[in-house]
């Protein structure tokens, strides 16, 4: 089978090749890939500046739609030919405090698709039934592309920061991740959302103002603590949103919150921080860490889909052929997509 495979820790160095196609095992179902998002992570892969664990080589992807093509005896309740997309925990030990507790995202012995193992931009995918979910039938598999991303977006401002009805929310960062957060601060009722990018941003940062930001600055010419300053009783945002991968973004939100805000990183940054943390603590400020989701984040991202609560073709920019996986790539990088989903059928 073919896979798009990260071979070695240097720029640039991934590429399709033939693969041993993966032999179904007990407990586990083969999963025919029809179409996977381009996440972030994958362009930090492909550009080696990631700061996670992985193993190399290793098939990238991790956001995957497909349909089952075999399963193993011992697994019920799923069919040849069932709509599913695949959790991201590949792997969990199923022991530990975390995983009983339900929260096996944080599971220490956790290996995640397209980092640890291999992932989702191949022909076929092993996994266990517990990572699947099926997709409502008026769901197309692109839409369903994007169901990981949405947990992402889901968990950081419903499962962790909880926006508030009214809230003023800040968003920093309008790659997918911040877009996808845009929307779900929309869905709990958030007052206005600021959404902050960069020069390089300007087609998402339009794209951001259509899906409902009240304001969208570009750090690079205007000053966003004083926009963000500028609304309601000056004093900032009720929660500030870093969906940017840089570590100095931390910086700016502390400047942007109000007092007794709350902070949601989502973003990873390998940078060190070099400044005080002491605005945390004289505000009072809620810094909430934000990794990753579980079966019920998904479960109602999916319901979310099918009932047009939340649109994935609103970020959708476009769908390439596999073999075109660099134009799809690219987009992202050079900020003409905020989401790109890469057809394994074509």
């Amino acid at each position: 089978m073919r896979g798009l495979v990260k071979y070695a820790g240097r720029d640039g160095a991934v590429e399709i090749r033939e693969l041993p196609a993966p032999e179904l095992i007990a407990g586990h179902v083969l999963v025919e890939a029809r179409a996977v998002g381009v996440c972030g992570s994958d362009l930090h892969m492909w550009r080696n500046t990631h700061s996670w664990p992985t193993r190399e080589p290793v098939v990238l992807g991790h956001e995957m739609a497909g349909v089952i093509v075999d399963r193993a005896d011992d697994v019920p309740g799923w069919e040849i030919g069932d709509r599913v997309v695949c959790e991201t925990a590949a792997s969990i030990c199923g022991e530990c405090a975390l995983c009983r507790t339900g929260r096996y995202n944080l599971c220490p012995d956790r290996e995640g698709y397209g980092a640890t193992r291999d992932g989702a931009f191949a022909e076929l995918l092993l996994a266990e039934p517990r990572v699947l979910h099926r997709i409502p039938d008026n769901v197309s598999f692109e839409q369903a592309a994007l169901t990981e991303p949405f947990a992402v977006a889901y968990n950081a401002l419903v499962e962790r920061a909880a926006v508030t009805p009214g809230d003023l929310v800040v968003v920093q960062g309008i790659g997918a991740i911040g877009a996808l957060s845009l929307q779900v601060a929309r869905l709990r009722g958030a007052g206005a959302v600021i959404v902050l990018g960069a020069r390089v941003d300007a087609l998402r940062l339009e794209k951001a103002q259509a899906l409902g930001a009240v304001r969208t600055v570009d750090v690079t010419a205007e000053d966003p603590v004083a926009v963000v300053r500028s609304y309601g009783d000056g004093l900032g945002a009720d929660l500030v949103v870093d969906a940017t991968g840089v570590s100095g973004a931390l910086r700016s939100a502390l400047d942007m919150v109000r007092p007794l805000g709350s902070i949601a990183k989502i973003g990873w940054g390998p940078q060190p921080l070099d400044f005080s943390l002491d605005p945390l603590v004289a505000k009072a400020v809620t810094l909430y860490g934000s990794f990753s989701h579980t079966w019920s984040t998904w479960e109602r991202v999916l319901q979310l889909f099918s009932s047009g609560r939340l649109d994935p073709d609103a970020v959708l920019g476009g769908v390439y052929p596999f073999q075109e996986w660099r134009s799809g790539f690219a987009a992202m990088e050079g900020g003409s997509n905020i989401k790109s989903v890469i057809s394994m059928t074509s």
